[in-house]
């Protein structure tokens, strides 16, 4: 059964393993999530997997995704742009803005982060593990280059929260689908 608190276990499991980048001290050990993205390489996505690291997390916890949706305007999940896209257009998934204080996140959300490595809207993307007052918890890829569990403050950083419902299988529609 897929769930949000699935996904966190998942989440913090492949983050503590951890994943890795080309490293000079080591090869990288990112194949597995890169082989879900067909038109991908290593090397291509080496120091740019952070959105493919939550869409292994999401596919490992049982959710069914296409890597690259319909609602994906701008690119398929191996970008966190391409995961904003799927959930503004995506009616059975709740999307957030990180300035919603009405929105309390949970473990398995996906949090959308602006300005955390580049000067850029939407450039590192997460999976919160455990809300707490000022902080989450979030298991990252790309990180450094490498996946880690790490504490966020929740701030201006923060772009948006994403909440997958539990059993969300993208293939049954909203009228089909009575668990999600």
């Amino acid at each position: 059964m897929c769930t949000r608190k699935r996904l966190a276990e998942v989440a913090k499991a492949a983050a503590e393993m951890p994943f890795y980048g080309i490293l000079q001290s080591k090869e990288a050990n990112i194949q597995q999530i890169v082989e879900l993205f067909p038109k991908w390489t290593i090397k291509q996505a080496d120091k740019n997997w952070c959105a493919a690291f939550v869409y292994y997390c999401c596919i490992k916890a049982g959710f069914k995704i296409p890597y690259s949706p319909k609602e994906c305007v701008s690119c398929s999940l191996a970008g966190c742009g391409g995961w904003e896209d799927f959930a503004i257009n995506d009616e059975r998934i709740e999307y957030h803005l990180g300035s919603d204080n009405t929105f309390i996140p949970e473990a398995g959300d996906i949090v959308l982060y602006d300005r955390v490595f580049i000067n850029a809207e939407h450039d590192h993307i997460g999976i919160v593990l455990e809300n707490m007052l000022d902080s989450i918890m979030v298991a990252e890829g790309n990180n450094d280059n490498i996946s880690q569990v790490l504490i966020r403050d929740k701030d201006e950083h923060i772009r948006a929260y994403i909440r997958i419902p539990n059993n969300f299988d993208y293939f049954i529609s909203n009228s089909d689908a009575s668990c999600c």
